[in-house]
């Protein structure tokens, strides 16, 4: 097995951790692959690099060190690299829900994994193919969510919603956000949406600060595309972002298709934590 390395860029407290992680992989004779931010922090020796876009198809398997911010970047490059490759996340953020492996827990999670002892968690990737007229389709991948937002000095927005060949609402809110189950903690949640379980089969569509009180969040099947469009007089002031790791301005008349992914990402869990304990531990739902 080969192994990616990637981390936050500039974390230097990870540094101690990375050159551990480097002699175990040695003594255990597993080949890496450095990702240019991880070899950085190390400083100078003989290693293998690559680029954070190209390390997905280099390896077999991205262990990664940092914020659920990295692993969001790493999963867009696994996606676009067509790679069917699990990741490996260790928290170094503040809350780190989706990085739920701890420190203490790199090398047994990493020896279950080189032993085929290691579980998996599939999780549905959202796929966004963006048309604009006189333009080819561009497409874009996320794990967590794509966002429409209003731009800095606008007003209210307005965007029409289908799901399949179904109109649903004129949504006139400061936004919307179509978020995957995995999504469904992030964005989704502070803006009142649904905790969706990572094994539902299912898309969640919240509006942001919405005009009419009776918007309200909807969960739809995963099968059903989502368009939506910007309309309205404020049609040029909506702008719309993928994990909050790409975004652009929109245009009257362009339109965003939102599907499932063909493929989803494999997140290896940690094996002394449930879902719902991470939902206690991480966000302290169901406390007082």
């Amino acid at each position: 097995m080969r192994i990616g390395i990637a981390v936050k860029p500039g974390l230097v407290e990870a540094r101690e951790t990375l050159a551990g992680i480097e002699q175990w992989l040695a003594s255990n004779n597993v080949e890496a692959v450095w990702e240019l931010a991880a070899a950085t922090l190390l400083g100078a020796g003989d290693r293998r690099v690559a680029e954070r876009a190209d390390l997905p198809r280099e390896v077999d398997l991205v262990l990664v060190l940092g914020g659920d911010g990295t692993l969001l970047a790493l999963a867009k490059a696994i996606a676009e690299a067509d790679r069917d490759i699990p990741i490996l996340a260790v928290n170094f953020g503040s809350l780190g829900f989706l990085t739920e492996i701890t420190r203490p827990e790199i090398y047994s999670s990493l020896e279950s994994v080189l032993e085929g002892r290691a579980a998996h968690d599939e999780r549905m990737m959202l796929r966004a193919v963006a048309t604009r007229a006189g333009l080819a389709p561009s497409t874009h991948v996320a794990l967590n969510d794509i966002v429409f937002t209003r731009t800095a000095l606008s007003r209210m927005i307005d965007l029409a919603v289908w799901v399949g060949d179904q109109f649903v609402a004129s949504v006139r809110a400061d936004g919307l956000i179509v978020a995957s189950p995995t999504g469904s903690t992030a964005y989704n949640l502070a803006a009142g949406g649904p905790i969706v379980h990572p094994a539902m089969d299912a898309l969640v569509l919240t509006p942001i600060a919405p005009h009419t009180l009776t918007n309200r969040p909807i969960v739809i099947p995963a099968e059903r595309d989502v368009r939506v469009k910007s309309t309205g007089a404020n049609a040029g002031n909506v702008y719309v972002t993928f994990d909050g790791q790409s975004g652009f301005d929109m245009r009257e008349g362009d339109e965003i298709a939102i599907a499932r992914a063909p493929r989803p990402l494999r997140l290896v869990r940690s094996s002394s934590r449930s879902y719902f304990e991470v939902l206690r531990q991480k966000l302290k739902w169901n406390e007082r």
